[in-house]
């Protein structure tokens, strides 16, 4: 099979990760915290490992600042369901629904939001938009640092200083972009950063973080057992207890540490300039073939994460998948949880066809590919 669904999850995982589920699984098998007993203490100690690690991968303040999550999706829930009545948020027509359809339900609480449009490759435009949505309510600038469909990229840097001159906070959705694009958590600005571990950082899924220096502006989404406190009834407001209740996913945990120190090691600047490598190739390669639609224009780097969806014309992008599909290609179809962004494009009735390579990806998978759509495409 040539995978090629990166952006959903990453696949293979690094043989270091699959090491490292197994060793946690056969030698981490007690619950950290909550026990004196060696095994319990090996497993904390190996946890807050990963923890340091993550801390100074994005540059947080520090260990304390880095929350475990079941998912990037609970840790935005997390910052979106912290927002109290009357205020208002300013978000983009990029998002993925998990962003957006926990906007809408706080709509319900009181919370009021508005859709700012994004131009791909200009920045500018793009803070001039946030800039009229700004309010005297807006307490959260909430945004993908990278579009889950159309690879665009945001300048979440400058939205970062613009939000804090309206005496706004920002969350940035990094599902598509940690462990690819350069984010440092000192320097950038941003207040809540929202990591998925299974995708570009090559952890397992069901794993996913939240980075802040700010969780006493948070409510806990989940609340019980932390082992720590046990008689108060009220949830420990210390971090990073405050927002991991519940027994951790020790295994996963520990794959996600594996992932991000193969990252580390490679460099995300050298997987990225891979991928884009790929990206590039695959446009470049789509563009020439007849019958075939893109919609954004060529992905350089400074612009565009590597993602690409494109349409094959005359073929419903579910239609195309299963087409590739059977030549061994698997890719993600349909409109990717982010109808909106199809909607920017005017692909929401068609969806589209997703490429995300990833640093396993060879010159032959694109080769095979190309061909693939060359030969799949009607008559």
């Amino acid at each position: 099979m040539i995978y090629l669904d990166n952006s959903a999850t990453t696949y293979p995982k690094p043989v270091e990760v699959r090491q490292r589920v197994d060793k946690a699984l056969r030698s981490y098998g007690a619950n950290p915290g909550r026990g004196a007993f060696p095994m319990s203490l090996r497993t904390a100690e190996a946890v807050y490992q990963v923890r340091s690690l993550a801390a100074d991968f994005f540059h947080a303040p520090g260990p304390e600042c880095v929350s475990f999550q079941p998912s990037c999706t609970q840790a935005l829930n997390t910052v979106i369901q912290s927002l109290s009545p009357g205020d208002h948020v300013v978000t983009t027509e990029l998002e993925h629904n998990a962003v957006l359809r926990p906007l809408h339900a706080m709509k319900k609480r009181g919370v009021t939001y508005t859709v700012v449009p994004v131009e791909p490759g200009d920045n500018d435009a793009v803070l001039d938009a946030f800039r009229r949505a700004f309010r005297e309510n807006t307490r959260l600038l909430i945004c993908t640092h990278a579009s889950n469909v159309w690879g665009v990229r945001l300048p979440v840097e400058r939205l970062a200083a613009l939000a804090h001159i309206y005496g706004a906070a920002i969350c940035v959705d990094a599902a598509q972009s940690a462990g690819v694009l350069p984010i440092d958590l000192a320097e950038s600005g941003i207040d809540y950063l929202c990591c998925a571990g299974h995708k570009g950082l090559y952890g397992p899924m069901g794993t996913g973080m939240l980075l802040t220096p700010h969780a006493d502006r948070l409510r806990a989404l989940v609340q019980g057992g932390t082992g720590t406190h046990a008689a108060d009834p009220a949830q420990p407001r210390e971090m990073p207890e405050f927002l991991e209740s519940g027994t951790q996913n020790v295994p996963g945990i520990l794959g996600l540490g594996a992932g991000i120190a193969f990252v580390r090691k490679k460099t995300p600047e050298r997987i990225r300039n891979w991928e884009m490598r790929h990206i590039g190739r695959i446009y470049e390669g789509l563009a020439a073939l007849p019958g075939v639609r893109l919609y954004t224009p060529y992905p350089d780097a400074a612009h565009f994460a590597p993602v690409l969806s494109f349409n094959v014309e005359g073929l419903p992008s579910e239609t195309a998948g299963d087409l590739l599909a059977k030549h061994g290609i698997a890719v993600r179809c349909g409109l990717h949880c982010a109808p909106l962004a199809h909607k920017k494009f005017g692909t929401e009735e068609t969806g589209a066809v997703r490429v995300s390579p990833s640093a396993f990806t060879s010159d032959r998978d694109v080769d095979v590919f190309l061909a693939a759509v060359r030969e799949i495409r009607p008559r």
